[in-house]
């Protein structure tokens, strides 16, 4: 049943971003993201690192609180 029900919220866009997620999972997932990552100075949905780099290291290699993004991407 839960997983089910975690089915149901990833299409949903209501499924929480993680920092072990990786930025093309997260941009699948939550398509409004890609407005909170380009705001936030990142140009990685266009980079081919975002098919395998986490948002943890991502925001390591930008130099950004990953804690705040996540705040900001979970909204």
């Amino acid at each position: 049943m839960a997983l089910e029900e975690n089915k149901t919220t990833e299409k949903t866009g209501d499924a929480k971003i993680t920092r072990d997620m990786i930025i093309g999972e997260i941009i699948q997932i939550k398509p409004e993201a890609i407005n909170t990552l380009l705001m936030a100075g990142m140009g990685c949905i266009a980079c081919p690192s975002s098919l395998y780099e986490t948002l943890e290291e991502a925001c390591m290699v930008h130099g950004m609180d990953c804690e705040y993004l996540l705040t900001e991407l979970n909204k």
